[in-house]
Formats: structure tokens, C-alpha cells, sequence
């Protein structure tokens, strides 16, 4: 293009755009954009952002449909923007008007809406930049018209792979929409579980299940719509659901035990969120999570423990706190023989008794209450033993049975109560001889 070309491009331009202003129907145009944009900053303004204010001591801890409903609530006005100048654009093409200048205004609005939900829903900033780097132009693309010129420009450049043909537009669709495919369905999946477990009129194990079932189904539904993202025909899928029941009879029978044995634990509620369990091995820890697979424990050291959901069907399991979180324990000691022994119990059970994770009290049940008994009459001094009930298991947090010895061991000193040890008394046979050879 020559300089000659250039000139007479921006005089036609100019020459057109004076046109455009000299027309009425311009300035009713631009009247009709600032008359929706301002309604809609009003709408928002009356009914949206009061309430917005209001929930300002909105935290991440609060009900997940909350913090939806506050995020929603920041692209109302973007699109009650486009809903006022749709309307106005179907007018206008009714009344045979022109619209072209709201047109861009529609579509300003469009682009403003998309990028107003990006920053709200996208916390990853990968995912975040690719929806602004490539969605945004792509959504532009269609706005204005170009995008089926754009997408034969993608299918021009292709490859043959033997009777296989593929083209730079469909490995683009397949990249771009499988990597938000997969984003929305890890996004939506956490969302969907903690409404779920916040479900609090449902029990533990009730929302455990439809949890599970919600991330199968979910996932389900991902799979079939990248499936045909990529073209496959969905019907010959009955050929490969032989194939997978096959598979699953010979090589995924173990997934499929596992997955199956979770549902029947939470269906029969003999594990829920929170128990404390002993595996046959002797491993231990509270259930935390329950996977598709496995469940999580967690040890009083910090360690996660991944068992099998079938080891808790076929193998013997102590759950410590299914019924009921009471637990009773025992801490052992010793006194020597001297000790007044009937009035060292009484002493021994008011001690244990102050202990605050201690059950007691006149109002406690009496076979609830600290006890304090003899064990066996030792070498060295008469073995006692004192029961106590707590709620929980006495380690990590709940550590009672350390605190416990101690009380029993400055109890015992407070009274002048000796704690015994080993004693020996050696004897000389030949008393003479040793002062000779000395």
C-alpha cells in the first residue's frame, strides 16, 4: 500500500464517520448506551450491592452457596448491561432502526461480563490466563463475525497420519476445550462436595455417599463431552463398555473392589468421618477422608495413612469411638508395703478425679468414676492400678495418661508415701580372708 492508498483509506474514513455524526439516529443510539449502562449501575446499586455490604463478614469458612451467591453478585451489572441493550437491539431491528453502535456496545458488554466471571471463578492463575490470553480473543472473533474465517484458516493447515487427518484447528479445540473441561470438572467437583458436606440435616455417612456418587458422575459426564470434543462417536461406546467390563473382570478388579467396598462402609455406616480406628496390622489414626479408592487416616505423628477401602471389609478392625466416644483406661503404680493402703485409695481417686479430661463427679454413674485397686502384692511393694473414663483416645491432643502419672507421683510425695524400688543386701561369707588380702 502506497502513500496515495493510505490517504485516500483515511479520507473515506473520515468521510464516513462525519456522515455517521451528522445522523440523528447516532446520537439516539448513544443516548439508548448511557441510558442502559446507567439502569444497570442502578439495579446493581438498589438491589445487589446492598446485600454485597452486608456480607462482608462473609469468610472462607462460610456456606459455600453463600460465597456463590456474593461472586455471582459482582457480574449482575455487566449483564443486566447486555439484557437492556439486547432489548434495545431488537427494537431498533423491529422498528427497522439502525443498531450498530449498540451493537458495540452489546458486545463491549459481553467481554466485560466474561472477564468480570474470570476474575471472580479463576482462582488458578494458569487457567486464568489462558481464558484472558485465549478465550477473550476468541469470544472477540465471534462478536465481530470473523470467527468461522478464523477457524477454516486453522483446518488449512493439516497433517496426514496414515487414513488420519489432522488439522491445527481440531488439535487447538481438542487442547483448549479439554483443558477447561477439566478445570470446570476439578473446579465444580470440589464445589458440589463441600455443599454436599455441608448438608448438615444428612449424616456423615450419608453425605460421604452422595459425594462419591457426585464426583463418579460428574467426572462421567466430563469424559463424554471431551469424547465428543474430539469427534468420537459416542455410540461406539457399547463397544467399549465390553472392553471395560472385560478389563474390569481381569485386570481392575482390584479398583472395582475398592471403589464398591466404599460405597457398602458408608452405606452401612460402620466408619464415618472422624473415627478412630486400629487395623489388623496394628496401624491407627482418625478417618479423615473417604477416596473413591481408599481412605485416609491420620496418625497422631502427622502422617497419612492410604488403606484400601476393601482391608476394611476383609480384615478384622477395632473402630474405638463407633458408638460411643467413652473410653476407659488404666495407669499403674506401686507403694510400699507400710503404706495405709484403704486411706491412699481415697486420696488416689480425688487426685485422678481433678483431672479436667477426666470423667467424674457425684453426678457420674459410680462404675464411671476413677477407681483405684490392688493389683498384685509385688517384690518390692504392693502394684496398684487406677480406671478412669474420658471422652477420645488418651494420645496426641488428649494425652491424659502422662498427666496422670505425674498427679499420682506428687500426690504420693505430698503424703510421705514411698514409691518402692529393687532392693538388695549383700552378705560377706568369708569376712576373715578379705582383711588378709587387704
Amino acid at each position: 500500500m502506497n502513500t496515495d492508498d493510505l490517504s485516500a483509506l483515511l479520507s473515506n474514513f473520515w468521510l464516513n464517520a462525519q456522515s455517521l455524526l451528522g445522523q440523528q439516529a447516532t446520537y439516539i443510539q448513544l443516548l439508548v448506551i448511557i441510558t442502559s449502562y446507567a439502569s444497570a449501575y442502578w439495579i446493581y446499586r438498589q438491589t445487589v450491592k446492598k446485600r454485597i455490604d452486608n456480607s462482608h463478614n462473609l469468610n472462607a469458612d462460610s456456606h459455600p452457596i453463600h460465597l456463590l451467591i456474593v461472586k455471582l453478585s459482582y457480574v449482575v451489572y455487566p449483564l443486566v448491561a447486555i439484557i437492556l441493550l439486547r432489548i434495545f437491539t431488537s427494537i431498533g431491528i423491529t422498528a427497522d432502526f439502525p443498531t450498530w453502535l449498540i451493537n458495540t456496545a452489546l458486545n463491549i458488554a459481553v467481554l466485560v461480563f466474561v472477564y468480570s466471571l474470570i476474575k471472580e471463578f479463576v482462582s488458578s492463575s494458569l487457567m486464568s490466563g489462558i481464558f484472558k490470553i485465549i478465550g477473550l480473543p476468541i469470544l472477540l472473533l465471534h462478536l465481530l463475525g470473523f470467527l468461522p474465517t478464523f477457524i477454516k484458516t486453522l483446518e488449512a493447515v493439516s497433517i496426514n497420519i496414515g487414513n488420519i487427518q489432522v488439522s491445527l484447528y481440531g488439535l487447538s479445540r481438542v487442547l483448549f476445550f479439554g483443558t477447561i473441561l477439566f478445570w470446570l470438572g476439578r473446579s465444580s467437583n470440589n464445589v458440589g462436595k463441600n455443599i454436599i458436606r455441608n448438608q448438615q440435616k444428612l449424616d456423615i455417612s450419608t453425605r460421604e455417599v452422595f459425594t462419591k456418587l457426585f464426583e463418579v458422575g460428574l467426572f462421567c459426564v466430563i469424559f463424554l463431552l471431551l469424547l465428543n470434543i474430539m469427534g468420537v462417536n459416542l455410540t461406539a461406546l457399547a463397544v467399549f463398555g465390553g472392553a471395560l467390563g472385560v478389563g474390569l473382570g481381569l485386570g481392575l478388579q482390584s479398583i472395582a473392589s475398592n471403589f464398591i467396598s466404599g460405597i457398602i462402609i458408608l452405606l452401612d455406616k460402620s466408619l464415618t468421618i472422624g473415627d478412630f480406628v486400629e487395623l489388623e496390622n496394628g496401624k491407627s489414626g482418625f478417618v479423615r477422608e473417604f477416596k473413591m479408592r481408599h481412605a485416609i487416616l491420620e496418625t497422631y505423628d502427622g502422617k497419612d495413612i492410604l488403606v484400601p477401602n476393601e482391608t476394611f471389609i476383609s480384615s478384622l478392625l477395632t473402630n474405638w469411638t463407633h458408638k460411643d466416644p467413652k473410653q476407659r483406661y488404666r495407669v499403674d503404680f506401686s507403694v510400699a508395703y507400710s503404706t495405709d493402703v484403704r486411706a491412699m485409695v481415697e486420696i488416689i481417686k480425688e487426685a485422678v478425679g481433678s483431672h479436667p479430661q477426666v470423667i467424674s463427679g457425684p453426678e457420674i454413674p459410680f462404675e464411671e468414676r476413677p477407681d483405684c485397686e490392688i493389683d498384685s502384692f509385688g517384690d518390692n511393694g504392693i502394684n496398684m492400678f487406677v480406671e478412669f473414663w474420658m471422652l477420645g483416645i488418651d494420645d496426641g491432643k488428649n494425652r491424659v495418661g502422662g498427666d496422670l502419672l505425674l498427679i499420682i507421683l506428687e500426690t504420693l510425695k505430698a503424703h510421705n508415701i514411698s514409691i518402692p524400688f529393687p532392693q538388695r543386701e549383700v552378705r560377706v561369707l568369708n569376712e576373715d580372708l578379705l582383711k588378709k588380702e587387704s
